[in-house]
């Protein structure tokens, strides 16, 4: 039987080895499910705080644990890779932002709520982000779908549920957004057509 601080040990390693989040079920399998979910919690609890001084922070978001770069030093980071990310236009923006603060809402929603269009290239480009997925039909002619955000959006902000939204300025900067423009729909399109690349660093990147 493992100590609790080789249990730390194992944990550390599966989460510095992990390039996504772990969910507190699959850190039981590490275990093979012998360790309860409670004692991870409290183990998981004073990891964190044995890392609270360091670069490295260990958080719990909305898909499971995960080890980031803490915000301060996300600049020098940065410099690994001076390549600049692509952003999303505003209306990605405003489409995102409609279905995060309103969801689950239909394409027909966002329209009344934006006074335009939305493209179909708009609502693939979140699908294709992974920030939205169709969470069902509503109940009326041609059972339009429902688009609601997903764990990956929430992971991507550092958040681990929606009561935790942050002002909608704050998830432009997070989220790469480009500035308000006089661009059209159509050019907001375009630019939003190459999805950004992963927001948070991680030490597994």
């Amino acid at each position: 039987m493992l100590s609790p601080t080789e249990v730390k040990r194992v944990i550390e390693a599966a989460l510095l080895s992990s390039r996504e989040p772990v969910s507190l079920i699959d850190l039981r399998r590490l275990f093979d499910e012998e360790i309860g979910a409670d004692t991870l919690r409290r183990l998981l609890g004073e990891l964190r705080e044995e890392w609270r001084d360091r670069a490295v922070e260990l958080v719990n978001l909305a898909s499971g644990w995960r080890f980031q770069t803490r915000p301060e030093f996300q600049n020098y980071v940065d410099r690994l890779n001076p390549e600049r990310l692509p952003r999303y236009s505003r209306a990605v923006m405003e489409t995102l932002a409609i279905i995060a603060y309103r969801q689950p809402v239909t394409r027909g929603d966002i329209e009344d709520i934006r006074g335009v269009a939305v493209s179909a290239q708009i609502i693939q480009t979140l699908e294709t982000r992974g920030w939205i997925d169709t969470v069902g039909h509503r109940e009326t002619p041609g059972r339009p779908a429902l688009y609601a955000t997903t764990k990956a959006f929430l992971d991507d902000l550092g958040l681990r549920s929606l009561e935790e939204l942050p002002p909608l300025e704050e998830i432009a900067r997070t989220l790469q957004i480009e500035p308000a423009t006089a661009q059209t729909d159509a050019s907001d399109t375009q630019a939003a057509a190459t999805p950004a690349e992963h927001v948070e660093s991680t030490t597994g990147a």
